[in-house]
């Protein structure tokens, strides 16, 4: 029976309007609201495909943050066998680097086969988050996958390369996987269903003693892009604006 777990996050809605706090280095996430990662969802989605193809369990692993019950009620909903919430100060801000840690350590106690994660997520500031937990479990990654096939203990994994190729990758279990798109897209659950599964589903918890941010990037400043006037609209015809076009170019040291 194979032991899949997933490591899934909230972050920012972009559709939301931003905010910059009043410390200038991060976002004001008072009253923000937070989603699912998108490549998290996927990541879910396909743990749940290679359960209902090969059998096994499904564990999805969230930090703390507003919402984040919901999100693991939902995903339990969807049919993972167990959700867990890693409690500590997340919420003051953490990288990669602390998250993978603190996953890393409360994972071995699954002693996983296979760890899913997003390829990325919006608020990265220093990479994707799976090659991180690789590392620190001394397990092979593999990202930007698109579709997952199980035999005994391997996997081929397929993954996307700019231009529409597809490599097919065969990796050893226990091994992390970075994915890009399941090979469904994330199923919907009805609300109903989610309400139910808050009177019935339970929540697992594990208290992180420490978030070890080290390794990580520092923001130094957050802005809003500055409006500028550097742009120049080229009229006439093909002979005139590529006139223009070697005049710019002379001006800039170009040519």
């Amino acid at each position: 029976m194979t032991n899949i777990v997933v490591f899934a996050k909230l972050v920012p809605d972009l559709v939301e309007e931003l905010e910059i706090a009043d410390n200038g280095i991060a976002l004001d996430m008072e009253w923000l609201r937070l989603i699912i990662n998108e490549f998290d969802n996927h990541a879910v989605e396909q743990a749940l495909i290679l359960k209902e193809r090969t059998g096994g369990e499904v564990t999805v692993i969230a930090p703390q943050a507003e919402g984040v019950d919901e999100m693991l009620y939902t995903i339990a909903a969807k049919g993972a066998d167990r959700v867990m919430m890693l409690k500590g100060d997340f919420e003051a801000g953490v990288n990669n680097h602390a998250l993978a840690r603190a996953f890393a350590t409360t994972v071995q106690t699954y002693q996983p086969d296979l760890i899913l994660t997003g390829v990325q997520a919006n608020d990265d500031l220093d990479g994707a988050v799976g090659p991180l937990i690789a590392e620190y479990l001394g397990m092979p990654y593999i990202g930007y996958i698109s579709g997952v096939s199980m035999a005994g203990d391997k996997l081929s994994a397929q993954k996307e390369y700019p231009g529409g190729l597809i490599a097919e990758m065969e990796v050893a279990l226990p091994a992390v996987l970075g994915i890009q798109a399941g090979e469904e897209p994330p199923r919907y659950v009805a609300i109903s269903k989610v309400r139910q599964m808050m009177k019935t589903a339970t929540i697992d918890e594990y208290d992180v003693a420490e978030l070890n941010t080290s390794g990580g990037v520092t923001a130094n400043r957050m802005y809003a892009p500055e409006v500028s006037e550097r742009a120049e609209m080229l009229a006439g015809d093909e002979d005139e604006v590529a006139t223009r076009l070697v005049e710019i170019f002379k001006e800039a040291g170009l040519v």
